[in-house]
């Protein structure tokens, strides 16, 4: 079995009597994979859990103070040394997979967007009926990417090898190939474009957007959240910042939507590249962790 991490270097900085693996609900899997062979592991990972620590345990918005209620435990980082591409995907699915036989609410920190893949594979085995809901600036539908089957750029469509395409559910897209393009037009996944989000062209008589992104998800939802999908001015820190992306009320809306009339089975976080002397990033990062668990539990 993994172990967990202690008060000290925990998410949120949780004293024991609430962080214990056996009784905790939530368990925070710090996954700080990073594709590109030259840089040992994601730094975002690590920056996440520590900017957590300077949070508050008590939600302004819920009033709840969540981890005494179903406690939350954070396992020790994962290890991918000589692990790379398809080790690597493996190694978190089987951890993702054996933690939800356990009945946990797994949350997936990264690290390089590829490993959703193997939390999505993972949820999609235990929960037949599964929809994504992938916030990201990217399609990420590219066949494979730099002589690889499992780079972010080609993440969605390894996804489309285990689910319906039509589960699959695209928000806050900005950045596209034609090939992607086509893809989603043949498959008919649902993709909602941040250009039309931001000037309201969803809006109709008692419905916006986000309504219409509920519609096209199933009972069981896991959330993939790649931070790109927030617009530069509040997300600096991740790989390619893209310009008109999501706002946080925006992104925070629509999950409580999804809450209200759908199942949030489990979710990742990913994406974070720190820039030093920029705390900001890693602090919302950790915060839209916590809101996502009041939310959803």
């Amino acid at each position: 079995m993994v172990n967990t991490l202690s008060e000290k270097n925990n998410f949120l900085g949780i004293e024991k009597l609430y962080s214990s693996l056996e009784t905790s609900r939530v368990t925070i899997v710090p996954a700080p994979y990073e594709e590109n062979n030259k840089i040992k592991e994601s730094t975002g990972t690590s920056a996440i859990l520590k900017a957590s620590r300077e949070l508050p345990l008590f939600d302004e918005e819920t009033k709840r103070e969540l981890y005494k209620e179903i406690g939350i435990a954070t396992i020790s980082p994962l290890s991918f040394e000589k692990k790379h591409s398809t080790a690597a995907i493996e190694h978190v699915y089987n951890v993702v997979y054996e933690l939800l036989q356990l009945q946990k609410f797994v949350v997936l920190v990264g690290g390089s967007h590829c490993i959703s893949s193997a939390a999505i594979a993972a949820h999609a085995k235990y929960f037949p009926r599964l929809s994504v809901l992938h916030f990201s600036a990217y399609s990420d539908l590219q066949k494979s990417h730099r002589d690889t089957a499992y780079n972010s750029s080609s993440t969605m469509s390894r996804v489309l090898e285990i689910l319906d395409p039509t589960h699959l559910v695209q928000v806050g897209i900005r950045y596209q190939t034609r090939d992607e393009a086509e893809v989603i037009r043949e498959k008919e996944i649902p993709v909602f474009y941040a250009h039309n989000i931001r000037r309201g062209d969803y809006t109709r008589l008692l419905k916006v957007w986000d309504d219409y992104v509920v519609e096209n998800l199933t009972e069981q939802v896991f959330v993939d959240i790649d931070l790109s999908v927030f617009d530069p001015s509040l997300m600096p820190a991740v790989a390619l910042p893209q310009p008109y992306g999501l706002l946080w009320d925006q992104v925070l809306q629509c999950i409580r939507k999804v809450v209200q009339k759908r199942t949030i089975i489990g979710c990742s976080i990913v994406g974070l590249t720190p820039i030093k002397g920029l705390v900001y990033p890693e602090i919302t990062a950790a915060k839209l962790i916590t809101k996502i668990l009041n939310y959803a539990l």
